[in-house]
């Protein structure tokens, strides 16, 4: 079965409220094997309105309203749905005993216009509204289904839950069960990881794979269907350990995690202490760590030492080294690693020196940046990077690269 949803309102056109509606009903359309192929949001406008049913009638078995059941003028959903397959509305008895017996209740008097909300299109299956007074609607028409849902989410969630989830599952013949995996990856761009999984991605049906960049990052969508849950996960297993075979070494979690919690659990896991000295960074790196409970079992402390008089006096940087190397350098990174690991007493001390911009640093360009990893009793490693975008991108990247780099040397 494929489904649109169709989000009435003009206040979604104009942002005052965000579309969570569409988000929840994908979700769970998702869940019983339903295609979302489309959302579309349209204006309180009856033209408008039929124009998008008219197209969403073209490419949708189920079209599912949110939004536009409630007392005012325009109010138009179910009236212009009416119209469009060739019915009438009327009164459902029980929905308009429902909403005397809330004003009654209240103590308010019910003006005239509130029983427009106890109008269903005939012949519906009307959906009970537990937590207002709209009640929803669902019809078939011809070849087409139809669900109307109130727009509020604390009413729209619970009715579609307990009644319209039930009323799709009773027109369908076999329910397939989507489930989705998320891969996360860093220290590759999206086209190499694309070029290395090409093939994969070309022969790919079920389970289906997508790729998405995001923020210096690479997220894969494994998602298959099956009536059996578990066959579909183990599709979805299948294609992961076929996709981990090519581009593992860029691999870090799973589903909604970060970079910096899949560190801060490693750390904890092999009781790892780490300090950090941050010039370029600016203390972005313990942040990110210390914002996860529990990290004060591996996290030592660190230096801000944006300045090179800090960098001296507190990291005990040599003179020389700043004087021939500059702060901007492999050498100055590494002496700031190999010392604040000593100055905290920590088993792994990390330093990150660079450029972040607009500007240039001395004659180093921005994106510049020299990240060094001094572990006891080993030698001290010195990445050198160079990256483009802001100034904020470009600190945020480097934390992400230097929580990679530690999670590949502590695995």
């Amino acid at each position: 079965m494929n489904a649109e949803i169709i989000a009435v309102g003009s206040e979604l056109l104009l942002g005052q409220i965000t579309n969570t509606n569409a988000r929840f009903l994908s979700q769970h359309l998702a869940e019983i094997g339903v295609n979302i192929y489309y959302h579309t949001v349209v204006g309180d406008n009856e033209d408008r309105l039929e124009q998008a049913l008219k197209m969403a009638q073209q490419r949708a078995d189920l079209i599912i309203f949110s939004g536009g059941l409630g007392p005012t003028k325009d109010d138009l959903t179910k009236e212009t749905i009416a119209r469009i397959i060739g019915t009438t509305l009327e009164y459902n008895e029980e929905a308009l005993q429902s909403i005397q017996a809330y004003f009654t209740k209240t103590g308010r008097p019910m003006t005239e216009n509130n029983k427009k909300q106890a109008l269903v299109i005939k012949d519906s299956i009307v959906l009970a509204n537990d937590n207002g007074m709209a009640p929803g609607m669902f019809i078939k028409a011809g070849e087409k289904q139809y669900m109307l849902l109130p727009g509020p989410p604390r009413e729209m969630q619970p009715m579609f839950l307990h009644y319209g989830r039930p009323e799709i599952l009773k027109t369908m013949e076999k329910v397939e069960r989507i489930e989705s995996r998320v891969l996360r990856f860093f220290g590759i761009g999206e086209s190499a990881l694309e070029t290395e999984i090409d093939d994969i991605l070309l022969k790919q049906t079920n389970p289906t794979i997508a790729p998405l960049a995001g923020d210096g990052e690479v997220i894969l969508r494994i998602t298959a269907k099956h009536e059996s849950p578990e066959e579909a996960n183990r599709l979805i297993q299948q294609a992961e350990n076929e996709i981990l075979e090519r581009v593992g070494a860029f691999f870090y979690g799973y589903g909604e995690t970060t970079i910096a919690a899949e560190l801060a659990a490693k750390l904890k896991e092999k009781q790892v202490t780490i300090a950090s000295a941050e010039s370029l960074t600016g203390g972005l790196f313990l942040g990110e760590l210390t914002a996860i409970p529990g990290t004060s079992a591996c996290v030592k402390g660190g230096v801000v030492c944006y300045t090179n008089e800090v960098k001296e006096q507190v990291v005990r940087v040599k003179k020389e080294t700043l004087a021939s190397y500059g702060a901007v350098s492999a050498e100055c990174a590494k002496e700031l690693a190999e010392n604040i690991r000593q100055l905290c007493g920590a088993q792994i001390g990390i330093s990150f020196t660079g450029v972040a911009g607009p500007g240039q640093l001395e004659g180093r360009e921005p994106g510049t940046v020299f990240l060094a990893i001094a572990r006891e009793g080993e030698e001290t490693i010195v990445h050198s990077l160079k990256m483009a975008g802001s100034r904020t991108g470009i600190r945020k990247r480097t934390v992400k690269y230097g929580c990679h780099y530690l999670l590949q040397l502590i695995d």
